[in-house]
């Protein structure tokens, strides 16, 4: 299971790093410390907290108007496996993006919920990177 750093779970965030520690400290986002003392945060925990940001923006009319398109960095938040396509859900910052692939791509890739991903949007179709 990969962790990430606050600066890593700032940056998929869209906030600072500094704001991710206050939120270590008020206990809304479940850290633990590496050997050399540095906050880690869980994938699957900075992947449930990522959607719980994202409605809160969404029911206080937050998320904000963009023209930004092609790249979407985030976390996976949700993969969906059937016999031969698979459905991947990408929360990149306020944008909830979602893929229609192959079962296959998704083993290749070794995409699972907590996994950094890059969505690439081009015309209507969502290409998912793993970074």
């Amino acid at each position: 299971m990969r962790s990430y750093t606050t600066q890593q779970a700032a940056r998929l965030l869209g906030v600072s790093p500094d704001t991710v520690r206050r939120w270590a400290d008020a206990e809304r986002i479940t850290t633990r410390r590496d050997e050399t003392g540095r906050r880690l945060i869980d994938g699957p925990v900075l992947a449930a907290y990522a959607v719980e940001l994202a409605q809160q923006a969404n029911e206080h009319g937050e998320v904000p108007y963009t023209s930004a398109r092609n790249a979407f960095a985030g976390i996976i938040t949700a993969v969906k496996l059937g016999d031969v396509a698979a459905q991947v859900e990408i929360q990149a910052g306020p944008h909830r993006l979602v893929s229609l692939l192959t079962r296959e791509a998704v083993e290749e890739l070794g995409l699972e919920v907590g996994t950094e991903a890059v969505a690439r949007v081009k015309s209507t179709n969502v290409h998912i990177d793993r970074v």
